[in-house]
């Protein structure tokens, strides 16, 4: 749910910015490919970046985390 005014974050533009290898593989795989699902699975199990540097990221970029009551 986006809030007017606002822009939601968009799904792996952390790891675009930061020029994460494992995205710079994926981006050259077609998607739903065996390759491409064996990298996306590395990601979800062993991501090269922690969540400390993913959420200064966000700050530095001006993003809000935000949730409903």
């Amino acid at each position: 749910m986006s809030i007017n005014g606002y822009i939601d974050y968009q799904r792996r533009e952390y790891c675009k910015a930061v020029a994460c290898p494992l995205q710079v593989d994926l981006d050259c795989q077609l998607a739903g490919s065996p390759a491409a699902e064996k990298i996306r699975y590395e990601c979800q199990t062993a991501c090269r970046h922690t969540t400390y540097e993913f959420h200064h990221w966000l700050i530095n970029k001006g993003y809000l985390v935000v949730r409903p009551e």
